[in-house]
């Protein structure tokens, strides 16, 4: 399907949350958008992020923290944040764009906590993006 809207979702280390935006928004509506994720200060895919989507039957394991200026001068139909800091230092992008913001919770560091209390965290933002991103596919 070639006119699929082009969706870029913003986070600020491309780690967690932009990561399981971009999962969930492909698998539940990959027929109607063409999807990527970035950050604004690039690190790497969280483990947790990976379990807590796998757990749902996504596999995000093969994915790559990348960043914003890898798609600079490249055209979306929705720009996306999903933290308050990528929402201040997102770059300009070409077109017209729809930027639209929704924060969630950052999920802990590595160094916070044992291993399942933060994954308890990343489970529930994972259900809050989904919740937010079915009314998002719903109305777009």
């Amino acid at each position: 399907m070639e006119n699929k809207k082009r969706v870029l979702i913003l986070c600020t280390g491309n780690s967690a949350r932009s990561q399981m935006a971009e999962g969930l928004l492909r698998h539940d509506a990959g027929d109607t958008f063409e999807v990527k994720s970035a950050g604004v200060e690039p690190s790497q895919v969280r483990d947790e992020a990976i379990k807590a989507m796998g757990e749902i039957g996504i596999d995000i394991s093969g994915h790559r923290s990348k960043s914003a200026d890898e798609f600079t001068g490249q055209q979306f139909d929705y720009i996306i944040t999903v933290c308050d800091n990528a929402k201040e230092t997102c770059p300009v992008f070409p077109g017209n764009a729809t930027r639209i913001h929704q924060s969630f919770e950052d999920p802990p560091p590595t160094t916070a906590g044992d291993y399942e209390s933060r994954l308890a965290v990343f489970r529930r933002v994972r259900d809050e993006i989904r919740d937010w991103l079915r009314e998002f596919a719903a109305q777009n």
